[in-house]
């Protein structure tokens, strides 16, 4: 999966957030100062072209809607940044968080108790 540029992520945010969407529909929700319109529709075109989105034509307009979920998107974007620069290891994600004090000690007993209970149902 190729990654999105920031600009892509974020268009790609608000479609799916909106589940489909006209060129225009999309720049009402970029925050100011707006694009251009052409300027996300040229993005657009480009994020279809790599797969990310599809579009239903409405005579000579496009409704454009993602064609990759969120959630593929994350678990595609994980892993390709732990692989890159975690040395493919989850235990060096979570020891780089509590290093930079990002994670709470609540919070990696409440990430060990889903992992006792996963293991239980497997």
């Amino acid at each position: 999966m190729e990654k999105l540029t920031n600009k892509e992520e974020e268009i790609m945010r608000i479609l799916w957030q909106l589940k489909k969407a006209f060129v225009k529909e999309v720049v009402a929700e970029l925050p100011y100062p707006k694009p251009h319109y052409n300027t996300i529709s040229t993005i657009i075109r480009n994020m279809e072209e790599k797969g990310f989105i599809n579009h239903t034509a409405f005579g000579k307009t496009f409704q454009y809607y993602p064609s990759i979920s969120k959630e593929d998107y994350k678990k595609g974007f994980m892993k390709k940044t732990i692989q890159h620069y975690f040395e493919n290891s989850y235990k060096n994600v979570v020891s780089f968080f509590a290093k930079e004090e990002k994670i709470s000690i609540e919070e990696l007993k409440e990430i060990i108790s889903i992992i006792e209970k996963n293991k239980k149902l497997n």
